[in-house]
């Protein structure tokens, strides 16, 4: 991994690494490894273990703190739904960590930099990879960061379908999805999706999946209705 790309990915972060060697570790996948035949342990799975282990911690104290009421049950919920992976997937793409993994080159030929499975994997490697380098508060400052700021936001964006049916449920209105486009080889696809409420195109959306066109088309959707609720 190229020295400008370290640096690159740095400013972004937020955070200068003593170690380079651990962000470099954290975004070789095991896919890289294998096909450079590295040894087991320079991919980034255990710094993906650890980097875990801590946003656990670091999710579990901030939900405990923001829901003061809250039973055990509800505080589980809610951390489950902060770490799952589309969340932590988005998160990844707004740090733009696609950009920096180390793929083997038929992971990145099928896609691999945009699977939420490995964004979200790569994040928890770099927060492994923080604690490791800088110690528990600043991989806490990092996760308050990138994954804890707008949280809410970031959940509406992931649910945003069952969202926007349980609002068009409540107005006794149609929600329907339309599949308007598909272009690219097999292996880069982009979908361009339209969202209907009442038979009306609500917003549209292209992602690399069909699913992910409806997930940003209903998010569109959800924004424009509050905003257009907000000016009544």
């Amino acid at each position: 991994m190229k020295r400008d790309k370290i640096l690159e990915f740095e400013e972004k972060a937020g955070y200068r690494f003593e170690h380079p060697d651990l962000l470099i570790t954290a975004f070789t996948h095991s896919s890289y490894s294998n096909e450079n035949r590295l040894k087991k342990f320079e991919c980034n799975e255990r710094l993906e273990f650890l980097g875990d282990a801590v946003l656990e911690l670091v999710s579990s104290e901030y939900i405990y703190g923001e829901n003061p009421e809250k039973p055990e049950g509800d505080l589980t919920r809610i951390r489950a739904s902060y770490v799952c992976e589309p969340t932590l997937a988005l998160c990844a793409r707004e740090l733009g960590l696609g950009n920096y993994i180390q793929l083997g080159k038929g992971e990145d030929l099928t896609g691999g930099r945009e699977r939420d499975s490995i964004l979200s994997d790569t994040l928890e490697a770099t927060i492994g990879a923080v604690y490791l380098d800088g110690g528990f508060e600043r991989a806490r400052e990092y996760i308050y960061k990138h994954i804890l700021k707008d949280i809410e936001k970031k959940k509406l964006f992931y649910d945003s379908k069952t969202i926007l049916q349980e609002i068009i449920q409540g107005e006794h209105q149609e929600l329907g999805y339309e599949l308007l486009s598909e272009e690219g080889p097999d292996h880069n696809k982009s979908f361009t999706v339209a969202v209907k409420i009442g038979g009306e195109i609500a917003a549209k959306a292209t992602d690399r999946t069909k699913k992910k066109a409806e997930q940003s088309a209903a998010y569109q959707a959800i924004l424009k209705l509050r905003e257009n609720k907000d000016r009544r």
